[in-house]
């Protein structure tokens, strides 16, 4: 019964656990964040590691420079993992991490952390999310070829049904599918080819038999998203709820009830959230939350909400606690878990998860013809259809086909009190961060035994080459002192590193609108003072590797009759200057949404310069403070564009602007 609730009323629900996504700057702030966040009535962890974590990177390595600590915590061995839980006792603890390339890393130095606390793994209870198709797809921290993923995949996986039973060894990741423009429907088949794939595979290369395959189906979970129309989410939630069950029937044999149950957890919706009139993304989360709650027989056993002006940077705790408060109101003051399924016998609700499980079923069948979730990965299936519904829904919210309040209709506003202090009303993350962190890294090094080391990575490096489970090896790596650079630079030369498809096509798009067209001739007319066809690169600098908006710049450049050069994520300054001087290209669009705008952008400038280049217009896209934005331009750049900015036909005639003025120059 909640505080304050009659006597009288009815038994409630357990309710779902409460998470927040954190983590940033150094394991020790974070850490004092999760203890302040577990004060205040959060019951679990989700951890959010920097992108050089995510990929396989020490905090000094180049490719890091700029991203250290900006969108998680860094964690390079062992004493940052321990620092991280410090005063967190983990066997009572319930952690997700995010991680997904160098997940068998991150869980190695888990257990390695847990066994100094004096917790044995068999005691842990967590999930990584483990989940490298959806990386190739949308999210872009993928570092191995599709086959030695799915092989470090499914290692985890016969790793932990019997060493770590509590464990869920893999998060199948829809949301981040979502976030890439995934329709219902694709969110839902997508999901389920990835996790026949992994079962498939897992089935394949560890002989399971059947009652550890039941055991393996039962611990796999699932990750989703929720969006502003949340009774169509309630109605994907109950179709993927029914397929999933279908398809460990049917498939696998598997007839263990509690085995067959979707165990799924949720974060609302980033997506829709808005840079413009950022207060109303507070209503839209709590709404977007009502469609993984509303429903009991699909009701999200965990929820993440993101905060309010995650549009406009980092979350403040502050801002964090509001999203957790808001989960206790709706879970401990309404009576919400007091009452059996209220959607059973809806003709509406019934109708519409039957429509979208038989569409559904259709498009699993597709992909598992075409030799399932990893031959769509490599014949840019499953990209591209991604790519086409984002630029579909663009294009509705562009022509207000799509309505989105305070950014194409009721844009009329007065100043929000919530974001008068400007960029305190955000978290940044100090720039001495990651001087701190690499000076850390450099006096651990300095005090591990090399001896230890080397020989913990001998008999890594034996192990795999041998094909043996990468467990094992990992965790007694990780209590050797190894970091995080050492373990993936050794997968790499083993493994050698994938760059995936853009799902970007060549061809611009036939028909369009008047302002289209009108920027097309606008191109056509500048073009022919170029003398050539005006050439746009569009570049992906640092080790961010949410592509969408680059996607759908480089999409919209083509279709305005633009030349494009766009070669996916994880490019380096160098590698940027480099492609423009070898394409000769007319502007240069960079693309980042880490934080490490200030770095990266400047370094790209600056070499333009040194490289005789510095003529070459620069725009720049991204989550950009104002205060960020102006010293970007004051260093040279010619144009910043904010989610605010939505309408990309315009943001292409002022590209076109920018072009012609500087040939003009």
């Amino acid at each position: 019964m909640s505080p304050g609730a009659p006597s009288d009323s009815p038994r409630r629900d357990r309710p779902w656990l409460f998470r927040t996504y954190s983590g940033h700057s150094s394991a020790r702030a974070s850490n004092a964040l999760y203890r302040s966040n577990l004060a205040r009535g959060q019951t679990g962890l989700s951890v959010a590691f920097d992108l050089p974590t995510q990929t396989g990177y020490d905090s000094d390595h180049p490719l890091a420079r700029g991203e250290v600590g900006k969108v998680g915590v860094p964690i390079g061995h062992i004493d940052d993992m321990q620092l991280l839980f410090e005063e967190i006792p983990l066997e009572r603890m319930n952690t997700s991490m995010t991680i997904n390339a160098t997940a068998a890393w991150l869980l190695a130095l888990y257990i390695a952390t847990a066994e100094r606390q004096g917790t044995d793994q068999s005691a842990l209870r967590g999930t990584t999310q483990n989940d490298i198709v959806k990386e190739y797809l949308s999210r872009g921290t993928f570092v191995f070829p599709p086959e030695a993923s799915m092989r470090l995949t499914s290692e985890i996986v016969s790793y932990t049904v019997d060493h770590v039973p509590n464990w869920n060894p893999i998060n199948i990741c829809s949301y981040h599918l979502q976030e890439a423009g995934a329709t219902p429907v694709q969110e839902i088949a997508f999901a389920m080819a990835n996790a026949i794939s992994v079962l498939d595979f897992v089935k394949e290369r560890a002989k399971v038999d059947d009652e550890t395959l039941a055991r393996i189906f039962g611990r796999i979970s699932f990750f989703l998203n929720a969006g502003i129309r949340f009774v169509e989410e309630m109605c994907k939630c109950r179709a993927m709820t029914r397929l999933w069950e279908e398809i460990g029937r049917e498939r696998y044999g598997i007839d263990d009830a509690k085995m067959l149950r979707l165990r799924y957890g949720v974060q609302v919706n980033s997506l829709g959230l808005t840079e413009a009139q950022p207060e109303n993304n507070i209503v839209r989360i709590a709404l977007e939350a009502l469609g993984v709650t509303l429903s009991k027989r699909a009701r999200a056993r965990s929820l993440q909400l993101p905060a309010w002006n995650e549009a406009l940077g980092l979350p403040r705790p502050w801002d964090q606690q509001l999203s957790l408060r808001t989960q206790q109101i709706l879970a401990f003051e309404t009576d919400l878990l007091e009452y059996p399924d209220l959607f059973d016998g809806s003709h509406v609700v019934e109708a519409r998860t039957d429509e979208l499980l038989e569409a559904a079923r259709t498009e699993l069948e597709r992909v598992l013809d075409m030799g399932g979730a990893v031959a769509a990965v490599d014949n840019a299936y499953m990209k591209q259809k991604l790519v086409e519904s984002h630029t579909a829904r663009l294009r509705a919210i562009e022509s207000g086909e799509l309505t989105v309040v305070g950014v194409n209709s009721f844009e009329e506003s007065v100043e929000s009190p919530l974001t008068a202090e400007g960029s305190s009303s955000i978290l940044k993350v100090d720039e001495s961060a990651e001087r701190e962190q690499i000076a850390a890294l450099e006096a651990f090094r300095s005090r591990r035994n090399d001896d230890e080391v080397k020989r913990a990575l001998r008999q890594l490096e034996d192990v795999v080459k041998d094909g043996g489970n990468i467990m094992p090896p990992s965790i007694d790596a990780a209590k050797a002192g190894v970091t995080t650079g050492e373990w993936s630079q050794l997968l790499r030369d083993i493994f050698g590193e994938y760059r995936a498809p853009t799902g970007v096509s060549a061809a611009p798009r036939a028909e369009a609108s008047d302002d289209v067209q009108a920027v097309r001739e606008r191109v056509d007319a500048v073009s022919g003072e170029l003398g050539r066809r005006l050439k746009i690169l569009v570049g992906k600098p640092g080790l961010d590797g949410h592509s969408n908006g680059a996607e759908q710049i480089a999409v919209k450049a083509r279709d305005v009759g633009m030349e494009v050069v766009y070669d996916g994520i994880r490019l380096t300054p160098e590698e940027i200057v480099q492609s423009a001087q070898d394409e000769g290209v007319h502007v240069i669009g960079l693309s980042i949404l880490s934080g490490s705008h200030g770095v990266l952008v400047t370094d790209v400038v600056d070499r333009l310069r040194k490289t005789g280049l510095g003529d070459l217009p620069v725009v720049v896209g991204g989550i950009i403070p104002d205060d960020d934005a102006r010293a970007l331009e004051e260093a040279g750049v010619r144009r910043v564009y904010t989610p605010k900015d939505f309408d990309l036909t315009k943001i292409m005639s002022e590209i076109v602007d920018v072009v012609s003025e500087s040939n003009a120059a």
